[in-house]
C-alpha cells in the first residue's frame, strides 16, 4: 500500500461550476485538503438591495440557468412573505408543476450526463453517444420532456417570467396540459429503463453519520411547502433556519461553508429521502427498494439512486397536478396586490437541498437587505469531510483510480458551484 499520496484535480470534470480538490497523505494520513471553490463571487444579493419588489424573481433567476425556478420561487415566496400577498390555489399548483418540472430536468441532466461516464470509464457521455447511443437517446428525451414542463408553465425553458409576486401571468392552455399528461404517463417505460442500469452499478461502500436537514410538509413530498426539518433535532422552523444553520467563511473557498450545533450536515435528495420516505408514490418506493436505497442511508454515493427515485416520484406528481389544475380550471388571473410591506422569508426545496431567501422590503417596495443561504454552500463542508474519510479507504489504489473515485464522491453531491459563490462579503478599502 501506498502511503504517500498527493493529489492535485485543477477543476473538477462534469460537475456545474469550478473547483478543485487537493489532497495530500503522509503515512497514511490526510495532512492536507481543501475542496477551493475558485469562481469569482457574483454579487447577487448587492444587486438586488435598491430594487423594486417584483423585480426580484427576475433577477435572482439570474443566480444559475439550472435551478432557475427554484430562485424565482424563494424569491417570490419571500415576497409574498414580506408584502401578505395570497396566492390562488390554481397559482400554488402551476407553481409546483413547474418545481416538478426544473427538478426533474437537473437529475436527469446530473445522472445520464455527468454521472453515468464514471460507471463506464469515460471522460463524459461523448463516448457513450457512440457506444451506447440508446442510453444517450433515453437521457435526451427525458430531459427534453422536463424542460417542456418549464416551458409550458414558466413561459420558457430557462428563467422563467410567468411566476409573479402574486400569483401568476401565464395560464398554459388545456390541450396542452392534457398533451403533456400523455407524455409524462409515456415516460415511465424510459424510467424503468433508467432504474435497470443504475441497478447493475456497483456502488463504494462508504457510511457515516451524519445529519440530515430538508423540508417537511404535513402532507406530501415536499418541494416547494414545508419546514425545515433535522433528521437530528425534528422540527426547526422558518425563523430559526439562521440561528440553526450558521455560515462560514474558509480562505480557500469563494463559496461560504455552513455548519450547525451538531457539526457537519448534508442537504439534497438523500436528506429529502431520509426525511420524507413515507410520503413518497408507491411506484417511487419500489424504484427505492431496487436501487438498494433504504431509510437511514447515510453514503452520499447513494444521492444518486435518491435523485432517480425523485424522478419516479415527480413525474407520478406532475400528472396529479396535471389532474387538479384541469379540475380547478385555466382561466387567467390577475396577482395580488401587496397587503403591506416587512420582512419575508422564502423557503423551497431546490435540486441539490434547501434554499433559503429572506428580504426586508421598505414602504415605498424597495428591498433594503437580502440574505440567501445556498444549498451546495451547505454541502462543502460535507463534501470535505468525505473526502478526508474516504481518500484513506482506497489508498491501496492505483493513484489515477484514487483521483477518479475523489471526483466521483464530490459529483455525488451534484455541486451547482456558480449558485454558491454569489454571497461572498467583501470590503472595499
Amino acid at each position: 500500500m501506498h502511503k504517500d499520496h498527493d493529489i492535485n484535480v485543477h477543476e473538477v470534470t462534469r460537475v456545474e461550476g469550478h473547483g478543485n480538490i487537493v489532497i495530500n497523505v503522509r503515512k497514511g494520513r490526510v495532512e492536507e485538503l481543501r475542496l477551493e471553490i475558485i469562481e469569482s463571487p457574483r454579487f447577487f444579493e448587492a444587486m438586488l438591495r435598491g430594487r423594486r419588489y417584483d423585480e426580484a424573481q427576475h433577477i435572482m433567476s439570474r443566480i444559475c440557468g439550472i435551478c432557475a425556478v427554484s430562485h424565482t420561487s424563494a424569491s417570490v415566496k419571500a415576497v409574498e412573505s414580506a408584502t401578505g400577498m395570497r396566492i390562488s390555489k390554481r397559482a400554488r399548483l402551476l407553481r409546483e408543476l413547474a418545481f416538478c418540472g426544473e427538478t426533474l430536468q437537473s437529475h436527469i441532466l446530473h445522472l445520464y450526463f455527468l454521472v453515468l461516464p464514471d460507471f463506464f470509464s469515460v471522460g463524459s457521455i461523448v463516448p457513450l453517444i457512440k457506444s451506447h447511443p440508446e442510453i444517450a437517446r433515453m437521457g435526451l428525451g427525458l430531459k427534453k420532456l422536463a424542460n417542456e414542463i418549464c416551458r409550458i408553465v414558466g413561459g420558457r425553458h430557462v428563467h422563467p417570467i410567468s411566476i409573479f409576486p402574486g400569483g401568476v401571468v401565464h395560464v398554459p392552455k388545456p390541450r396542452e396540459l392534457k398533451d403533456l399528461k400523455k407524455a409524462l404517463t409515456g415516460s415511465f417505460e424510459r424510467l424503468e429503463k433508467t432504474i435497470e442500469l443504475f441497478e447493475g452499478f456497483e456502488v463504494p461502500d462508504f457510511e457515516g453519520s451524519r445529519e440530515f436537514i430538508s423540508l417537511r410538509a404535513a402532507k406530501g413530498y415536499p418541494f416547494y411547502e414545508g419546514d425545515p426539518f433535522s433528521s437530528m433535532d425534528a422540527s426547526i422552523g422558518q425563523e430559526s433556519y439562521t440561528k440553526r444553520i450558521k455560515e462560514y467563511t474558509v480562505p480557500h473557498s469563494t463559496a461560504k461553508h455552513a455548519r450547525t450545533s451538531h457539526g457537519t450536515f448534508m442537504v439534497g435528495a438523500l436528506a429529502r429521502f431520509n426525511n420524507n420516505h413515507r410520503r413518497l408514490h408507491p411506484r417511487a418506493r419500489k424504484a427505492a427498494k431496487r436501487l438498494l436505497l433504504k431509510p437511514g442511508c447515510s453514503n452520499p454515493f447513494m444521492n444518486n439512486q435518491a435523485q432517480l427515485v425523485e424522478c419516479i416520484h415527480l413525474t407520478e406528481e406532475a400528472i396529479s397536478l396535471v389532474d387538479r389544475l384541469l379540475e380547478v380550471g385555466l382561466a387567467a388571473e390577475r396577482p395580488a396586490r401587496p397587503r403591506r410591506f416587512g420582512r419575508g422569508i422564502g423557503l423551497v426545496e431546490a435540486p441539490r437541498g434547501t434554499l433559503y431567501h429572506e428580504y426586508r422590503i421598505n414602504r415605498d417596495g424597495l428591498i433594503e437587505e437580502v440574505n440567501c443561504i445556498i444549498p451546495t454552500a451547505q454541502n462543502l463542508r460535507s463534501i470535505e469531510r468525505d473526502l478526508g474519510e474516504f481518500v484513506v479507504t482506497i489508498l491501496d489504489r492505483p493513484r489515477d483510480e484514487i483521483t477518479r473515485s475523489v471526483e466521483s464522491l464530490v459529483r455525488a453531491y451534484d455541486p451547482c458551484i456558480s449558485c454558491s459563490t454569489h454571497i461572498m462579503d467583501v470590503k472595499f478599502v
